[in-house]
């Protein structure tokens, strides 16, 4: 019989999702980690930046084990911070550094993930005071579910750039199907949504 292992799995989950995030930087230049691809400006690069600050905080900070200092940086949530700072990254800010965040960020995270229990309680200094109290499996739930919708961000953004797909590097999690078959089934939805949002 197999035993269960509850922290294991939900890490392992937390895992995949940070490993999609950062796969989805790979091979693409400056420019194209930074481009603002939606009206938002939803890009690659701050959501690896606006993640690693989700880590520093639910895993930092509400446990009494804060990664920054006295100094934070200019885009961590403050009062002083500007809106959005942290979902893009300043001309000042090379991808290794963001993503030197990032892993540095897993590390701490992990550090906290393995002290604490499941059932460790901290402080979410930034909730409302009646929401405040919450236990480190929340957390781990949220982040899961926070990494992997941004994940799914960064797959969009990604075809959009280049046409790369995929779930993870080895696991591209598609359909067989060459350019042709693609254009062909893309066309096929095109007409469809035609048809029916016109009858």
């Amino acid at each position: 019989m197999i035993e269960p292992n509850p922290k294991a799995d939900i890490l392992r989950y937390l895992q995949d999702g940070r490993d999609a995030l950062v796969w989805k930087l790979d091979g693409l230049s400056e420019y194209d980690i930074r481009r603002p691809l939606t009206p938002t400006g939803t890009n690659l690069l701050g959501l690896v930046k606006h993640v690693a600050g989700v880590e520093l905080g639910y895993f930092g900070d509400t446990f009494g084990r804060p990664f920054f200092g006295e100094e934070p940086p200019p885009w961590w949530y403050t009062e002083d911070a500007e809106p959005n700072a942290d979902m893009w990254a300043t001309a000042d800010e090379s991808r290794e550094d963001i993503l030197g965040l990032y892993h540095r960020a897993w590390e701490h995270s992990n550090s906290t993930i393995a002290t604490l229990t499941l059932d460790a309680i901290g402080h979410v200094p930034w909730w409302p005071e009646e929401r405040r109290e919450v236990t480190l499996h929340h957390l781990l739930v949220r982040v899961i579910s926070d990494t992997q919708r941004h994940a799914g961000q960064a797959d969009i953004v990604r075809e959009l750039i280049d046409g790369s797909v995929g779930y993870l590097q080895g696991k591209d999690n598609m359909p067989p199907g060459d350019q042709t078959w693609w254009e062909d089934h893309r066309r096929r939805l095109e007409r469809v949504a035609r048809e029916v949002g016109n009858g």
